[in-house]
């Protein structure tokens, strides 16, 4: 996907949402008046310094048609905040930073651009923006697998030929190979009830012929394939999307967190947690919900000592930022106290 074509999403993207939810708008207690975007900020930080709920920013960005790219926001750049018929506006003045800088001959123009403010930290969600990978036990099933490799190898790299069953004709000819790794199911589900497999990524391959077997060369490892390692087609990384608009989902979702990334039991701001949530339940990257911790349950000693569960507190609030059919990864943004693995997500 090229720029121009991202930002044109994006700008349809945004007047859709903005449009279609015209709800109040809380603002920050402590809102500034104005502020002057610096290297490091985030959309969503800047919008948590103006709103309560800094995934609303849409709602309230007005385009300013004078700005080219007027939705992406540079360091130096100036929101600031007004108001139009009693309801918030954040509006963005382009900074000195943002004005560009001319180099003038005789044939030659340059302008000099800082690099976008980012929706989230791209930093946290890069990695699984890129390779990663859940597929369900339907395309584990029907994916191709390797069978040997050249020379009676038990393991392969880098320009090592292999021999794989079950692949299918693919535009390019290109596959990723994948060591199916964490099983993703529901809480207290059956061990046959599988939501997902986590597809790691090993290393990706050419073929060099079609057949059965087909023969196919690695032409980058990020670690040794082994015999039984599956093969996917590989993706397109010239659809990663880093920027997102944020929005309620449109119909009600309950669901919950069922495994935690670099954690055992919980996480805070800035992990990224799995959902059992996904394409299938309309779930979509940019789509925020809340996390709740589920109520404890007291015994009534005043009353008759019977058991009464709690209220469900809510404790934070997470983006949903890549999508697959049964389950999604979901990037914890605001945390009141630790998320833990189980808690249950709703719509914000």
């Amino acid at each position: 996907m090229t720029i121009r074509n991202t930002v044109s999403a994006l700008l349809l993207a945004v007047a859709i949402v903005a449009s279609a939810q015209a709800d109040t708008i809380a603002l920050n207690p402590n809102h500034p008046e104005r502020y002057v975007v610096v290297k490091g900020d985030t959309l969503w930080d800047i919008s948590a310094r103006f709103l309560r709920d800094p995934w609303k920013w849409p709602d309230v960005w007005e385009m300013n048609p004078q700005i080219k790219n007027p939705h992406l926001i540079y360091p130096g750049d100036v929101i600031t905040l007004t108001f139009r018929e009693g309801k918030p506006v954040l509006k963005v003045e382009r900074g000195p930073a943002q004005r560009p800088l001319v180099k003038m001959t005789p044939q030659v123009r340059v302008t000099t651009l800082e690099r976008p403010v980012p929706t989230v930290p791209t930093d946290a969600i890069e990695q699984f923006l890129i390779k990663a990978q859940v597929v369900t036990p339907e395309e584990s099933e029907n994916s191709g697998y390797i069978l040997s490799m050249e020379e009676e190898r038990l393991i392969g790299g880098t320009g090592n030929k292999l021999y794989a069953r079950n692949v299918k004709q693919h535009a390019g000819g290109r596959f990723e190979v994948v060591r199916l790794g964490k099983v993703y199911r529901n809480p207290g589900a059956d061990e046959d009830d599988v939501l997902g497999y986590e597809a790691l990524h090993i290393a990706d391959a050419r073929v060099e012929a079609y057949g059965d077997p087909s023969t196919l060369t690695i032409v980058q490892s990020s670690r040794e394939a082994l015999i039984g390692d599956r093969l996917l087609p590989a993706q397109d990384e010239g659809v990663i999307n880093y920027n997102f608009i944020p929005s309620a989902p449109d119909k009600p979702v309950e669901g919950k967190i069922i495994a935690l990334f670099d954690a055992v039991s919980r996480v805070g701001q800035y992990q990224v947690v799995v959902l059992n949530q996904g394409l299938n339940e309309g779930l979509q990257p940019g789509h925020v919900l809340a996390i709740y911790r589920a109520g404890e349950v007291v015994r009534d000693t005043v009353g008759n000592d019977e058991k009464v569960t709690l209220p469900d507190t809510r404790s934070g609030v997470l983006m949903v930022f890549r999508v697959f059919a049964k389950v999604s990864y979901g990037l914890v943004m605001t945390a009141t106290r630790d998320v833990r693995l189980y808690d249950m997500v709703r719509n914000p």
